[in-house]
């Protein structure tokens, strides 16, 4: 089960009328990493959570076969929480041990070896934990052995650095838990409750604690971090076209389609299909999406989404978030003054 159905309030403006969970981070919806980690765990019946972006999330995913998977979508009614959408998914869920798996989540490894270890193990509940240099942000989990004993919401003094992860192993179990609990202080049912209440009864849950990177891409910050540890591994590739005048430099991957014109584009950076380069200059951690036209500008450690346009900006912009569909241009004509269309919670930087 993929949860897909959250507002995503902390990449606003992008997602008042995107689902965060399509936010590419290399030119790939977070999304499609999820769908991505299951099918190499062996698991090819995936129930998606979703909500108020159903249509969009249906047509970038549809049926699954591009993935080998059946994909089955299922609405939860508005974002109560996590055990509340496991409730929601209880008809699919059909009393069989599943995993639960946070939609806009990355994690290097993946989750086979999660998996594999849950099913060997008779326990009612595995844990996907990370270390973390600010538990304080987390939901923290203290340890017995391998067996957790306490989860604890953001706690002020954490009882370890070990984080959870985006990623859940229950048995049926889980669905008694969660009717058993009430509505936290945020009105949700909070799978951090349903878990600790199988932990009271005596149910054996246990933690799988990860050494690689994992990324909650909830935040700008974070997002950014995702594409560039992304971007670090990949290989360069040109399927597209770079004339005599560009200059590329280190891993560059140019799509089908992508022009680079007159320009520099210094690796990691994925140039995406249909997209048009010209007399510019791409720096590093820079993934661009399709079908987006850059034009004497400079653009830096940033995700451009798609059909957007940016065009004679005097000034290099990095750090960036830049939708789907926005045009970014200096205007020459007098006087001289700046013109905006901004969106809720939209935020300009001005040299």
């Amino acid at each position: 089960m993929i949860l897909s159905g959250g507002a995503g309030t902390r990449l606003r403006p992008i997602t008042h009328t995107s689902a965060k969970q399509l936010v590419p981070v290399a030119n790939k919806p977070i999304l499609f990493y999820g769908i991505e980690a299951l099918k190499e765990a062996g698991i090819s019946q995936i129930g998606i959570i979703v909500g108020d972006t159903e249509d969009e999330i249906r047509e970038a995913v549809g049926d699954g076969s591009a993935w080998g998977v059946s994909i089955t979508y299922i609405r939860q009614e508005a974002p109560l929480g996590l055990a509340h959408a496991v409730l929601t998914a209880a008809g699919f869920l059909a009393d069989t041990p599943f995993v639960m798996y946070l939609g806009d989540n990355l994690i290097k490894e993946g989750i086979a070896d999660f998996v594999d270890e849950f099913r060997r193990k008779d326990v009612d509940a595995l844990i996907l934990l990370a270390h973390v240099t600010e538990p304080q942000r987390f939901g923290v989990a203290e340890l017995d052995g391998s067996r957790i004993v306490r989860l604890v919401e953001k706690p002020e003094q954490p009882p370890s650095d070990l984080a959870l992860v985006g990623a859940y192993m229950f048995r049926p179990s889980i669905l008694e838990a969660s009717r058993s609990i009430t509505p936290s202080w945020r009105d949700e049912l909070e799978i951090t409750d349903a878990i600790q209440h199988l932990i009271d009864h005596g149910h054996r849950v246990e933690a799988h604690v990860i050494d690689g990177w994992w990324k909650d891409t909830g935040h700008l910050e974070d997002l950014l971090e995702a594409n560039r540890i992304v971007l670090e591994n990949i290989e360069a590739r040109c399927d597209g076209s770079i004339d005599a005048d560009s200059r590329v430099d280190g891993r560059v991957i140019v799509e089908e389609g992508a022009e680079v014109v007159r320009s520099s584009v210094r690796g990691p950076a994925i140039i995406g299909k249909g997209t048009r380069i010209i007399d510019s200059y791409i720096g590093p951690f820079t993934s661009i999406y399709y079908g987006v036209t850059v034009e004497g500008s400079e653009l830096e450690h940033s995700i451009v989404m798609e059909n957007s346009s940016i065009a004679n900006i005097p000034g290099r912009i990095e750090n960036s978030l830049i939708g789907k569909n926005v045009e970014i241009c200096r205007c020459f004509e007098l006087p001289k003054t700046f013109r905006f269309v901004l969106g809720d919670n939209s935020r300009v930087g001005l040299i």
